[in-house]
């Protein structure tokens, strides 16, 4: 399949030179249960599924926990896109769920086809716009103790309980995938915890002034 199943390869023979030259220098081929890119690695490239199927899946906490699919994509769709355009390491393992080929571009070539055919980039805004408004949907969905019970459970956890008043030095993101909560997920239930006086924010520390009440806003069910 063509860069055109997703991006399009444009008209006129300078667009399909491009796009001829991309499929040949980028195509890669991975077998069914073969990794994509694992978590921590330097999210250089965006990739285009253009045969098979690929999943993103959330790493296990425990080391006998099963991994957490999180998004599936087939021909035409792309993957991989946030760590080039933020700049940031994958936070997400990728795996081909069947034999899969992909188109791997790397940001460098993604902006010169962005330029080239600005199509591309108004695709990609359109895409994420899209999986925004699915993510705020969830939200909504989803009640302020269901955000909250992951991420208080995890708070507890970090509490030292020797020295209950020594704070917490952890990030959003870390906490966020602890929890198994998207970031902005994890960044609501924070707020609520402010909100509540049942965390404080000292410089890049959080602090808990009371472990008793925090914990107490647990379901004791859970």
């Amino acid at each position: 399949m063509a860069v055109s199943s997703e991006f399009g390869s444009g008209t006129g023979g300078t667009g399909e030179d491009t796009g001829f030259r991309v499929r040949r220098s980028f195509e890669r081929s991975f077998e069914a249960g073969e990794s994509v890119f694992e978590p921590g690695q330097p999210g250089e490239a965006l990739f285009v599924v253009q045969a098979g199927q690929v999943e993103l899946r959330r790493i296990a906490e425990a080391r006998n926990g099963a991994d957490r699919a999180v998004a599936r994509y087939g021909p035409g769709e792309f993957f991989g896109e946030m760590g080039v355009v933020l700049g940031r390491d994958r936070v997400h393992r990728a795996v081909a769920v069947t034999d899969a080929r992909v188109l791997q571009l790397d940001g460098s070539t993604f902006e010169a086809m962005c330029v080239e055919q600005p199509e591309i980039a108004i695709r990609v805004i359109q895409r994420l716009a899209a999986r925004t408004i699915e993510l705020e949907q969830r939200l909504a969905a989803l009640g302020v103790d269901d955000l909250l019970r992951p991420i208080v459970r995890v708070l507890v956890r970090h509490v030292d309980p020797d020295d209950p008043d020594a704070g917490i030095e952890t990030s959003l993101r870390e906490l966020a995938s602890e929890a198994g909560l998207p970031m902005a997920a994890a960044h609501q239930a924070l707020n609520q915890l402010f909100d509540q006086k049942l965390l404080k924010l000292a410089g890049d520390t959080l602090e808990v002034p009371d472990l008793e009440a925090l914990s107490a806003s647990l379901d004791p069910a859970s």
